[in-house]
Parts: structure tokens; sequence; C-alpha cells
């Protein structure tokens, strides 16, 4: 099989690449390809540096990685930062963790693309949301124990005013509940599934750095997991996922990573390389 050729008379373009959750052997081949003839690449927090690697070497690498609380730069400048290498008649790669449509802003960057006339096109990436529960052996869905699953994010935009994720109407809706950028207010987001009527002993686990060699995994239940010195210490990015799939883990686990249940894990994430995959 091979990617998408690229053509001497291609227009110019941006393409807002999924880099995956953290293993680079998850990157798509159509996003490794484009990867390794762009002209710019402009990356974030969570791109695995051996993808950073696959470039070329004299294509220039602009990190604008986003941390709770500490932007490298703000989205309005990251879109023109696109705009602007772009308009210059460069091949920009923005190579962003997850996929770029799933809370990672690409729908904002597309949008400032074409108000500007610029050729854009998406490269989904593999989902934290699902990859991450999977490499915890969590399937999101199972037969016989949830039908239906719901990713949400845990950290909405404070420019709103108001939340629009309502709690109390999730928590009975879907079986499984993936909630990514959660750590902060998993103690009300707890809370607001339980007053709402959620089982008390709903298995719940928190994943930190998913799909690397520092992947720890915490379990417990919903109306204690908050409170956990395990979970409390834990630091983003961590996925939760809320739901009777989590009692599966006990079977199903099949990646260890650094650290088992609740045991500490390293700071910087290593996964398999490219040539392994």
């Amino acid at each position: 099989m091979s990617p998408h050729p690229a053509h001497p008379d291609e227009p110019v373009n941006v393409a807002l690449v999924g880099a995956g959750p953290g293993d680079p052997g998850l990157m798509t081949v159509r996003g490794l390809a484009l990867l390794r003839r762009a002209d710019v690449v402009v990356y974030d927090r969570l791109v695995d540096p051996r993808l950073l690697d696959e470039a070329r070497p004299d294509a220039i690498r602009v990190f604008v990685g986003k941390a709770s609380g500490a932007h490298t730069l703000p989205q309005r400048e990251i879109n023109a930062l696109l705009v602007r290498h772009a308009g210059r008649g460069r091949r920009v790669v923005r190579l962003k963790g997850g996929d770029p449509f799933v809370f990672g802003r690409g729908g904002e960057e597309a949008e400032a693309l074409a108000a500007a006339g610029i050729p854009f096109e998406v490269v989904p990436g593999v989902s934290s949301a699902v990859a991450v529960p999977a490499y915890a052996g969590i399937p999101v869905t199972h037969r016989g124990t949830a039908s239906s699953f719901a990713v949400v994010t845990g950290h909405e935009d404070e420019a709103k005013g108001e939340a629009s994720v309502d709690w109390a109407r999730l928590a009975t809706a879907v079986d499984t509940l993936v909630v990514l950028m959660g750590t902060r207010s998993l103690p009300q987001i707890a809370r607001a599934l339980l007053d709402a009527g959620r089982r008390p002993d709903t298995p719940v686990a928190l994943v930190r750095w998913g799909t690397t060699d520092a992947q720890e995994t915490v379990v417990g239940r919903l109306d204690e997991i908050a409170t956990l010195p395990a979970a409390v210490r834990l630091a983003p990015p961590v996925v939760i996922v809320i739901g009777d799939v989590v009692a599966l883990r006990e079977r199903l686990a099949w990646f260890g990573g650094a650290a088992g249940v609740g045991e500490a894990a390293a700071e910087s994430p290593r996964a398999p390389s490219l040539a392994a995959r």
C-alpha cells in the first residue's frame, strides 16, 4: 500500500495531521508521507520527538505546545503562523496529538485557513479517546456490557461563560464515558455523575501517558476515585474511563508500560520505534 503521491503541481497547502496518542507507530501512512515532505512542521507538546526526526533535516520546526495554564502561543497566533508560512509558498504540516478534530482545535485552524483562502487537508489521527483505553485493556464497548460510549471534555472553554456539558444527562445516558482533559475537574465530575444517579461502585480508570512506555493506570470506584492518593497525584495527560468495561481490564490488560496500577512512572514517555512497527 502506498500513500497518496505528492505531485509537483499540487497546490501549496497546510495539512492538519493527527499524530496519534503517543506511540509513534500509530501515526497514519498518509500523515507520515506529508510529514516527510513538509517545509514547516508546527507541532504540539504531546508529539513524540521521534516523529519530528521523520521530517526533512532542513524543515523548519516550530513548537506551539500547550499545557494547562501555559500556552506557548495563543491559538489566534498559531492560526496566523500557519497562514503566514503557507502564504510564503511553504508546505506546512500542523502536527497535533491524537486527532485534529477531537478536542484538538483543528476546526479553528481549518476555519482560519479557509478564511485566508489557503488550501488545506485534514489527516485524521488515532484518538486517545479509544486508543488509550485499548492500551489499558479496556474496550469502550463490549457486547453484553456496553453498547454506547461518549467522549467528553473535562476542560471547557472558559470564554463561553456557561458550561455546555450536561453531566446530569450523561450520567445514565451512555454506558461508557471517556473524559479527556478532566484531571483537575475529576472531583466535580464524579460528584455530578453520582448526584444524577450513576452507581457509586461504577469502575473508573485513570490512564496517564497512554500507549507509551510511561503508561500507568489507576483504578477505583466512582465514589472514591477522586480521593485515592494514587489518583490525586496524577498529572496530565490522563484519559478517564468511567463504566463497567473498566472491570474487563483484569483479564484484557496486555500492555504494561513502565508502571503497574498506582505505581510511579517516568516523566518522559518512550514508545517502540517506527522501525519496530
